[in-house]
């Protein structure tokens, strides 16, 4: 099914409608020929808070939204991709970093932009790093020099506190957004 044109409402295959499926309790684009439903659903995010010894890594974004602003190697999961290589290939991706993967430290609910951030706790193999093409700049930040006033968003804050309260536990549990937080900046 294509997307609907900027000229009208229509598909490759027939018109779209708005409307609830039978059996549904949402609005959805439905092709009014062939009946298929085009369900829009939330998009993933997945990344890592990534320690080497006690310095944790962070990328200055080179692209938009907060362009120059400090964030966590993290983006969106591809199709027929796991969590766990989606985190990897971030890390690789905007850091030149490998990781090692200690478990999922958060899922977060970021409802206003329709996504789910799945954050795991890392070890990154070597300290060599490097900006990738989605970065200004790369850095290994001890906590107290982290710059927190050009963090990007929210969830950057909150992953970066449940590290430092799981930092020295073998197990912890993965943590959510914290209560009536939803990434609104």
């Amino acid at each position: 099914m294509a997307e609907p044109s900027s000229g009208g409402n229509t598909l490759a295959k027939g018109p779209v409608v708005r409307k609830v499926p039978e059996g549904d309790s949402r609005e959805r684009l439905v092709c009014a020929d062939c009946g298929f439903i085009n369900y829009v659903n939330p998009k993933i995010v997945v990344g890592a808070v990534c320690a080497w010894q006690d310095k944790i890594l962070l990328c200055r974004r080179a692209i938009n939204p907060r362009k120059g602003y400090w964030t966590l190697p993290a983006g969106f999961l591809e199709e027929s991709e796991t969590t766990e290589a989606g985190a990897q290939r971030e890390a690789w991706e905007e850091a030149r970093a490998r990781i090692e993967l200690d478990g999922v430290l958060g899922v977060y609910s970021i409802p206003r932009l329709s996504q789910v951030q799945i954050i795991y706790r890392a070890k990154l193999l070597s300290p060599e790093i490097a900006a990738g093409p989605e970065s200004l700049d790369v850095g290994l930040f001890l906590w107290n020099d982290i710059p927190w006033p050009d963090i990007a968003f929210p969830s950057v804050h909150w992953a970066l506190d449940h590290f430092r309260q799981s930092r020295d536990r073998s197990h912890f549990p993965a943590r959510g957004n914290p209560v009536a937080q939803t990434g609104h900046m």
